[in-house]
């Protein structure tokens, strides 16, 4: 059924303005994907903080041109499903590497960070990425251990400068 021109402006105005608040962009094609699977994955995708949209790829140039984002546009080929990061950057690729995993008509065409075009096949690049728990809690322990590994050393040292005074 064809849009007519004001609801091609409300949805380009809407992922226009998701995109503004994006992290990073995932584009996926989700044809031979079953409706209860793809419910399933919206669901994840609101709990993990990524917005999902279904657009027509004209519509979908038309919001990313002048973004950051702009760089996806030779990905909009065939059916287009955009996924938007807003509260961490690797969410949506860890999100749709895991999906991608159980079906295999599920395809990730491309990715992009701070608008960089990263392929599919680097989609490690942006789901391996530690949350912001994850790196508090790296940091963390790298501290700890330095901090450790310095009482050894200052024990170390009164230790042989209690034998240098009894020598």
């Amino acid at each position: 059924m064809p849009l007519a021109l004001e609801g091609k402006k409300a949805i380009v105005a809407e992922v226009s303005e998701a995109a503004k608040g994006a992290l990073s962009v995932v584009v996926a094609d989700s044809r031979g994907v079953t409706v209860e699977k793809m419910t399933g994955l919206r669901k994840q995708a609101r709990e993990n903080g990524v917005q999902l949209r279904v657009v027509r790829n004209t519509l979908a140039r038309r919001a990313l041109s002048g973004t950051q984002w702009e760089c996806l546009n030779e990905s909009f080929v065939g059916p287009t499903l955009l996924a938007f990061s807003t509260e961490h950057p690797g969410a949506a690729a860890r999100l749709f590497k895991d999906f991608a995993k159980d079906e295999k008509n599920f395809e990730v065409k491309a990715l992009a960070y701070e608008g960089e075009l990263i392929p599919a096949s680097d989609i490690d690049r942006l789901a391996t990425l530690p949350t912001y728990d994850e790196a508090i809690a790296k940091l963390m322990s790298v501290m700890k251990e330095a901090s450790a590994g310095k009482l050894v050393r200052t024990l170390a040292a009164l230790r042989d400068q209690k034998q240098d005074e009894a020598a």
